[in-house]
């Protein structure tokens, strides 16, 4: 019975991350992943580099630069000068970036509508607050550091 409820959990997320995906496709970007999502959203929030973006995706800090090289190759993710240092460069989330970020927001928002339509809003405001009671008192963050494992930040290396 834990399996199954560890399942729906998995299979609820990757519903609506699919339908996300696909929708986001349509309207244009066949190359975003949700991965991408978190990775921007974890950049967005201060993740600098691509040990910070590691530390807050609990990656490998290779996996964090291949997913940054590929931000960057879309043009969702550039470089800029670190102003309180001028030989390092600093990650941040283009506008073409924030752009895809916001459109998906939308369509999260239109899939938990579509969601709300067939259980009903009491029923999906119920699941929503007994998920937030079992995962604690703040939500799951991808823009926090160690937000799949709850690590404590440590510095950066």
């Amino acid at each position: 019975m834990g399996a199954d409820l560890a399942l729906l959990l998995l299979g609820g997320f990757r519903a609506l991350a699919d339908a996300a995906t696909a929708e986001l496709a349509r309207r244009g970007h066949v190359d975003f992943r949700p991965s991408h999502d978190f990775a921007m959203r974890a950049i967005a929030a201060g993740a600098s580099n691509a040990s910070d973006l590691a530390r807050r995706l609990s990656v490998s800090k290779q996996a964090a630069a291949k997913t940054i090289a590929l931000l960057q190759e879309r043009g969702y993710v550039a470089r800029a000068d670190d102003p309180h240092d001028a030989r390092r460069k600093l990650l941040e989330v283009t506008p073409l970036g924030r752009s895809v970020l916001r459109e998906g927001e939308a369509i999260f928002d239109e899939l938990r509508s579509r969601w709300e339509r067939q259980i009903g809003a009491g029923e999906l405001t119920r699941l929503e607050t007994s998920l937030t009671t079992l995962l604690g008192p703040s939500a799951l963050r991808p823009d926090e550091s160690g937000w799949i494992t709850h690590e404590l930040d440590e510095p950066s290396s």
